[in-house]
């Protein structure tokens, strides 16, 4: 009994020492820490928003376009009466006394900005992919709502010129992501009240944003009058790049009108290329 007083002391003693021992080693939380915890959080937050803008949001947008486009096709596949632009018909070139009858390909006035007056196809990038086609070219209302603009004073589809168009290739349903996939020959078919104009793809060509000769009526020959129908694509490349523009030419095939059946051309992707 004699020694067990002290020898409790010191094992408390002992036990306080510990204890404070083990709470002058705790970690600490330090600035820089804190600091390099928040730009992690930053980063996961950027990241994600990066995903969302360049997969997710893009198929969701590009999937409610597919169908908005799909639902307007539909809605013209029963003929009008007449064709719905007010300006003359234009015809394909004189035949001769003996040639077949000419063809009556019937082009649409200039539209009011924004309205939605064709759908665009391109079988090379799937079947489910069309988008609508509005008047104009401002990023606001047309673009950034995933649809593919018409360039205002280029030629509607079927005329005399050029027919020129701009969509994003990111964000906003990306409906020209794919255009550098396209391969000579490959359909681009525009659908309008009137019927289906097919164009056969025939080149790409980077330019700086600068270069507006690719809207003439002749693509980059200025001061040459429209001799043919041709269509042009114009978008960003790369696609986070605004400074240049990739440019897909095409020219025109033929049109069907709406009363007959949808053109072939809507379902196989390329024709043999010729020149």
């Amino acid at each position: 009994m004699g020694d067990s007083e002290p020898r409790t002391r010191r094992a408390h003693r002992d036990a306080v020492r510990a204890g404070a021992g083990s709470t002058a080693t705790r970690p600490r939380a330090s600035i820089v820490g804190v600091f390099g915890e928040v730009l992690i959080t930053v980063g996961v937050i950027a990241l994600l928003y990066v995903a969302w803008q360049m997969w997710i949001g893009d198929w969701i947008i590009g999937a409610e376009k597919h169908k908005e486009a799909s639902a307007l096709s539909q809605s013209w596949m029963t003929p009008s009466p007449a064709p719905s632009g007010s300006g003359t018909p234009e015809s394909s070139p004189t035949p001769s006394p003996t040639g077949p009858a000419e063809v009556v390909i019937p082009v649409q006035d200039q539209q009011a900005h924004g309205t939605q007056f064709g759908v665009m196809f391109i079988p090379r990038f799937g079947p489910q992919w069309q988008f609508t086609i509005a008047s104009g070219t401002s990023r606001a209302d047309i673009l950034d709502q995933g649809e593919i603009g018409h360039y205002n004073d280029t030629a509607m589809p079927g005329g005399v010129g050029n027919t020129v168009y701009a969509a994003h290739r990111w964000t906003s349903g990306a409906p020209f992501d794919p255009i550098d996939k396209l391969v000579i020959g490959d359909a681009i078919v525009i659908q309008t009240p009137d019927g289906w104009y097919t164009y056969r793809f025939r080149t790409l060509e980077y330019v700086q944003d600068t270069q507006v000769e690719v809207l003439l009526p002749v693509p980059q020959q200025v001061g040459v009058a429209a001799n043919g129908r041709y269509l042009t694509l114009t978008s960003c490349a790369p696609k986070l790049n605004m400074l240049e523009r990739i440019i897909a030419y095409a020219v025109f095939e033929d049109f069907t009108p709406a009363a007959s059946v949808p053109p072939a051309s809507l379902t196989a992707p390329t024709q043999g290329a010729s020149a």
